[in-house]
């Protein structure tokens, strides 16, 4: 018989199951619920799921690439097992056993099954979680709408052909219980991904031709003209638009490279807000044909974030990590990807968000101060005993700390706007007319618009340092731009979701 031998795993399958948790009965149940605890059918991939506590309740869940070398198949099962690890701490306890899938479609039409070349790699992650003291409760192949132990040894126990996931029309008791308890697969990881493709033949020529000339105008486009542009399309959009004319799409994804007015975009988490504003970042992602892949990576991190919002966890953490693929330094998505990994909800970083809009929105509203009778403007208010006026450069020592690069006493640095050199490569510049307001998403230099980086083969996720910056900013109010000296910590790590 295999490996589970039937004994029951319970799954704290969302807020539902708390109250009637979801059993797992034998390998049949854990393949047909994979997409309902990930919230969409993985492909070429590595899933790892932590089991807690003596009645085996459900931990940490991580999903990985899975390589196309075999090459890189042991660093992959080490990486996974150490992340898998050290998420389980995070949250309490290592994991006592783990549930392992191994997802991967036959390249053609009644091509072989894949299990019998995928087993080395299974025999590597078990190795590399019994090094860490964590036994494998089971090891499933899920490919092509079957499954397969590779720990069921036992001959003529098996099919060689495979078993089905779903044995009939209907759900398993167990996919049943998930259903109730409030999850939905939201369709494969493909599917997900095709919907953020860049537009094909005969869009693409005309978009390309539009980007172009829009990189070579953009030097002429202000911060200022860039935020209107963003604004007058978020509102066609909100009145029930589709779509932009190609020109206005070029000159809005360039605009987008921007922090600020990127923030803009992150601001638009509302509720009446999220429907229209997944459309446009939707739309935005799409129209970053080659070889302006790049353009891509704001548009998508804002389509996460706004479906993070409307409860969509599954299109989040596919996009974020095919915007991480495009940018692996893009601190907004690392903070976004890390949180969620983090087991945070997005509520806080909402308020965050939100107390930013409004101080933004009551200082737009505010009187600008008369000029004076002679031409000269009005000179500002002296500073309180003890404190230092935010954004003034009258005295000498601020200009020289400043000049340092250092927050003055009562405020912070101001955020560099993007200035990408050629293909994409960033740098900074002064500060903009925004410097000082830089909202909770003001992350980092955003990148620009040329061909991207070669991916890498494997995603994990390095845990910690920016979603617990992130969990410390909104605690203190501070804002999450401060997480900003994460990001060389965080650059080139691999990612789970």
């Amino acid at each position: 018989m295999n490996a589970m031998n039937n004994e029951h795993v319970i799954l704290s399958l969302g807020p539902a199951s708390e109250q009637r948790p979801v059993v797992m009965r034998g390998p049949a149940d854990m393949a047909e619920l994979l997409p309902y605890f990930l919230g969409f059918y993985p492909d070429d991939s590595i899933v790892a799921v932590g089991l807690q506590g003596p009645d085996l309740h459900q931990g940490g869940v991580i999903r990985a690439d899975l390589p196309v070398s075999p090459a890189d198949w042991p660093a992959a099962a080490e990486e996974t097992a150490a992340l898998l690890v050290a998420l389980s701490e995070r949250h309490g306890s290592r994991p006592l056993q783990v549930l392992l899938y191994l997802c991967q479609d036959p390249a053609a039409a009644h091509a072989p099954p894949v299990v019998a070349g995928l087993r080395p790699l299974a025999d590597d992650l078990r190795a590399a979680f019994g090094r860490r003291g964590v036994a494998v409760k089971e090891s499933l192949c899920v490919s092509d709408g079957r499954w397969w132990s590779f720990l069921c040894r036992r001959e003529g126990c098996c099919d060689p052909a495979g078993n089905p996931v779903r044995r009939g029309p209907d759900p398993g008791p167990a996919a049943a219980a998930a259903t109730v308890a409030g999850l939905v697969p939201r369709g494969s990881r493909k599917a997900i991904l095709g919907g953020v493709a860049p537009v094909g033949p005969p869009q693409d020529a005309v978009q390309r031709e539009a980007l172009a000339r829009a990189e070579a105008a953009a030097g002429s486009v202000s911060r200022e003209q860039g935020i209107e542009l963003l604004e007058q399309a978020f509102a066609e959009f909100a009145a029930g638009a589709r779509e932009l004319d190609e020109e206005r799409a070029a000159r809005l994804l360039l605009a987008l490279r921007d922090r600020l007015t990127r923030d803009r975009g992150v601001e638009r988490v509302r509720p009446a807000e999220l429907a229209p504003a997944e459309r446009l970042w939707r739309f935005l992602a799409r129209r970053a044909v080659p070889p302006y892949e790049g353009c891509a990576v704001a548009p998508l991190t804002l389509l996460a974030w706004a479906s993070w919002v409307a409860g969509d966890t599954a299109t989040a953490r596919v996009v974020l990590g095919h915007a991480l693929r495009l940018a692996p330094g893009y601190l907004l998505a690392e903070l976004l990807y890390e949180s969620m990994n983090d087991g945070m909800t997005p509520g806080a970083l909402m308020a965050a968000v939100e107390a930013q809009r409004r101080r933004r929105e009551e200082g737009a509203a505010a009187p600008v101060p008369e000029p004076a009778p002679d031409g000269k403007p009005e000179p500002s208010p002296a500073p309180a005993a003890g404190g230092a006026s935010e954004g003034r450069s009258g005295s000498s020592g601020g200009a020289r700390r400043r000049r340092r690069g250092g927050r003055r006493k009562g405020g912070s640095a101001a955020p560099a706007p993007a200035d990408p050199g050629p293909g994409g490569a960033e740098r900074s510049e002064g500060p903009g007319p925004d410097a000082g307001r830089a909202g909770p998403g003001a992350l980092l230099v955003a990148p620009g618009c040329g061909p991207t980086r070669a991916e890498r083969p494997a995603r994990g996720v390095r845990l910690g340092r920016v979603a617990a910056c992130a969990s410390a900013a909104v605690r203190s109010g501070t804002g999450v731009h401060r997480c900003r000296g994460t990001r060389q910590a965080v650059r080139g790590a691999r990612r789970a979701h």
